[in-house]
């Protein structure tokens, strides 16, 4: 009696799911989480979802654009109810943005990307009209919040990619010790400045660090009007 197997018929095969472009970044998010952005790629998705790298371009144009669909996909784990700032806009609009950095901590590879990728999803949508609905609540002009939630939005995203290095790449501290020691051991005499503003210059927390500059951008964009609305 021969070994061999008898071949299945391709009719009794289960059948793969269809693509859609929900399924691919699915997909796309979990094999990030599990092995990390840089392995995100059409080949690799392909493999995943058993199919042809040619088929995915049908619902993602480029990598590029996978992996600003799956930070949209991670933005909707941002709380936007602000409900530990309490019933003050300006509280509630800092828990949204600490939010929004937390998440990104969560993934450090994807907080780099972020950095250049420009999410266009539902969740993008939602957490720039809640950001822009809690600004609005200041008084100021329209230009002001327009303008605003992009600051915000870049001071938080590049918060976190930095911080989110640290946390992950041992290297990261070596440099970080290094650049530490070298203003620690400036001469007063040639970088006065740099003496002067030591040790404040590297002191604080991340968490300090993140509410003052809140703090400074929220204050800057409610009493800086952009130019050419004011006479």
């Amino acid at each position: 009696m021969s070994g061999r197997r008898e071949p299945i018929s391709r009719r009794e095969r289960p059948a793969k799911p269809a693509l859609s472009r929900r399924g691919i970044v699915d997909a796309a998010a979990r094999i990030m989480r599990a092995e990390g952005l840089g392995k995100v790629t059409m080949r690799r998705l392909a493999q995943e979802l058993d199919t042809g790298p040619a088929s995915l371009y049908v619902y993602v144009a480029n990598t590029a654009e996978l992996h600003a669909a799956v930070l949209d996909a991670l933005l909707g784990e941002v709380d936007l109810t602000g409900r530990d700032g309490g019933e003050d806009w300006r509280e509630q609009l800092r828990a949204v943005m600490t939010s929004y950095t937390l998440v990104l901590f969560e993934h450090p590879q994807l907080a780099r990307a972020a950095l250049v990728a420009r999410p266009s999803g539902e969740n993008y949508l939602r957490l720039v009209e809640r950001i822009l609905a809690l600004l609005s609540c200041s008084g100021v002009g329209r230009e002001q919040v327009a303008w605003g939630v992009d600051k915000l939005l870049q001071d938080a995203t590049v918060t976190a990619a930095e911080h989110a290095t640290h946390e992950h790449d041992p290297a990261s501290e070596d440099d970080w010790n290094a650049a530490v020691d070298a203003l620690h051991a400036v001469d007063a005499t040639t970088h006065p400045a740099i003496t002067a503003h030591m040790p404040a210059l590297i002191g604080g927390s991340v968490r300090d660090r993140m509410h003052w500059s809140f703090d400074v951008l929220v204050n800057g964009i409610t009493h800086t009007p952009v130019p050419g609305t004011v006479d």
